[in-house]
């Protein structure tokens, strides 16, 4: 309560009307599996989360490109392609890089001393790191006004390209740059000997095709360029920080591609001499070509669950999948993606891929090693045009098969936004497929359906569409892949709607708030068609009060809440019965 000590009027704010609770999203997706490059959980102390992306060219900026990896075909780089052509818009990637990738790596100056080395590192492992880093050198005329608002750290060189003499601005003065200690230059003796200022740009080119002339002209690739560098650690823009292991910034953790290794005892004079000795006269680009990058091969199980648990901390998910997996290893990874799916309050759904060129009798097999309410399995595998082909290339091929995962996370997505979380995402329509890997057949599927595999059928006249919406349940009251998910959207939004009500005083108030404040929102929901019946009483209840809590509850700080909704389940089976009738028949 607030005082009231002196006379006077008192103006305060209060509220008549109950707390609101506002839906949370139901369709920003996860994706955990090798890519050809960028960030990754480097250990359990890791916590750093994933980016969102809204687009494939952000995946393309920050992850690669889709060209295959060493060990196969990079699946996750064509789930991506796959989700957001299929209506995705908010895409996390978890990368699980390779068992035994290693870095690429070029050093500019081989020195057995590691206090004397400069050497350039790929940020990231994998084959990507197999680039090119060109380092040209401007040099422009040091003017009398240029050399007294030059930044602490800019070098100059003072003497002709075969007998450079350098001179570095530390403290405001001009010192010789091995020679810091010694006494400050004067300016008017430098402008007289015409000094010029050194800068550099750095073009560094990643994830290059393979078979690309990495020291030739043509450029194909992820492209970045750093203008405006310094030699001297004083410098606001000295390489070393710049183009640090560990950027400070989160685009440049995300982005840079390559750090260097600048030794201890490598000063700014010797760091210059380190890049450009050695060049023909009038050339002032040197090219450095990073080798020894690999992918490894498929990662295991244990990479993919450390991985998930980095997700673990990102509360907007709602959908998981780790697109291609099933190519290495379906059970142990489908297991992990459900015990992320069914972690507490979690709220999310595993989309789950069988293994490639799999018969319906396999896929039986496969379905038998899992039962929950928190997954969907879906079969078969979809072929797409491949990006990677070319003509006259016949060793590519004009089409690739891919996990049905990644069309079907967008497809839910799309249906999210076009009818609702409550509205099965099936009969859908799977925009990017050119044929499915097997033409399932209404026998086949008669056999896949009641255990769970939701199909992907070519319909005549109807195009390719999802043809199932089941949870791989063995639980009759959890069938269907739409109560799953409205459930995981009511119990969320709940979730976090309410958290205002902890640490309030535990009485008839605070029950009668949540009450409508629930209620409120369960009104919206049965407006909106999302709850089957034709009165609010028969649609949901809401009680919170004495028959809902005891005295031990009270006594323990528990407010217990009652709810009741019923939700509306997808017409699996439409059934028309059509019986004979006279023509004389009434009624």
């Amino acid at each position: 309560m607030p005082e009231y000590l002196a006379p006077g009027v008192y103006v305060e704010e209060t509220s008549f009307r109950a707390k609101s609770i506002e839906g949370v999203g139901t369709s920003t997706t996860a994706f955990v599996g090798p890519t050809r490059k960028g960030p990754f959980r480097v250990n359990a102390d890791d916590h750093t989360a994933p980016e969102m992306l809204t687009s494939y060219g952000d995946f393309e900026r920050l992850y690669g490109s889709y060209a295959d990896l060493s060990y196969g075909t990079n699946y996750l780089a064509h789930a991506a392609r796959a989700y957001f052509n299929e209506g995705g818009t908010r895409l996390y990637v978890c990368r699980v890089p390779g068992a035994g990738a290693t870095y690429a790596s070029a050093a500019v100056n081989p020195n057995p001393a590691a206090d004397e080395d400069v050497v350039f590192h790929a940020r990231f492992p994998g084959a990507a790191g197999n680039g090119r880093i060109d380092i040209t050198e401007f040099v422009t005329p040091g003017s009398d006004k240029v050399m007294q608002f030059a930044p602490q750290g800019t070098l100059l060189r003072t003497g002709p390209d075969n007998a450079l003499v350098h001179y570095v601005k530390v403290g405001g003065d001009w010192h010789p740059a091995n020679a810091p200690g010694d006494p400050a230059a004067k300016t008017d003796d430098l402008v007289a000997a015409t000094p010029r200022v050194v800068t550099l740009v750095v073009t560094a080119i990643d994830d290059m095709p393979p078979g690309e002339p990495r020291d030739g002209d043509r450029v194909e690739g992820n492209v970045l360029t750093y203008e405006g560098l310094g030699l001297h650690p004083a410098h606001p823009r000295w390489i070393g920080h710049v183009l640090a292991p560990q950027p400070g910034r989160r685009s440049d953790q995300l982005q840079n591609a390559y750090s260097i290794g600048i030794g201890s005892k490598v000063s700014a004079t010797e760091l210059h001499t380190a890049i450009f000795t050695g060049l023909k006269p009038g050339v002032h680009v040197r090219t450095i070509l990073l080798e020894g990058g690999t992918d490894g091969t498929a990662p295991a199980n244990l990479a993919y669950q450390s991985a998930l648990d980095l997700l673990s901390g990102v509360e907007d998910i709602s959908i998981v999948a780790a697109p291609g997996s099933a190519a290495y290893d379906a059970q142990a990874i489908n297991a992990s993606l459900i015990s992320h799916a069914e972690a507490r309050r979690s709220y999310r759904i595993a989309v789950l891929d069988t293994p490639p060129q799999q018969t319906p009798g396999q896929v039986r097999t496969l379905r038998g090693f899992m039962d929950s309410r928190y997954a969907a399995l879906y079969y078969p595998w979809v072929y797409v045009s491949n990006p990677l082909a070319r003509p006259g290339r016949d060793d590519i091929p004009a089409e690739v098969a891919l996990p049905p995962s990644s069309f079907v996370c967008g497809i839910y997505a799309r249906n999210d936004v076009q009818r609702g979380v409550h509205k099965a995402p099936a009969n859908e329509v799977v925009r990017s497929a050119l044929r499915f890997e097997v033409d399932v057949n209404f026998g086949q599927q008669e056999l896949l359906n009641p255990l769970g595999v939701n199909c992907l059928r070519l319909l005549s006249g109807r195009g390719y569409r999802v043809w199932g919406a089941r949870l791989v349940s063995s639980d009759p009251e959890w069938k269907y892949v739409s109560d799953r998910r409205y459930f995981n959207y009511l119990e969320a939004s709940i979730d976090r709607g309410t958290q205002w009500a902890v640490f309030e005083p535990n009485g008839e108030r605070l029950w009668a708030n949540v009450r409508q404040t629930i209620s409120d929102f369960l009104y919206n929901e049965w407006r909106n068609g999302a709850l089957l019946g034709a009165s609010q009483e028969e649609a949901y209840f809401v009680r919170c009060d004495r028959s809902t809590m005891t005295q031990n509850d009270l006594d323990n700080g528990r407010l217990v809440c009652l709810i009741g909704v019923a939700i509306i389940r997808p017409a699996e089976f439409v059934i028309f019965r059509i019986g004979q009738k006279t023509a004389d028949s009434r009624g």
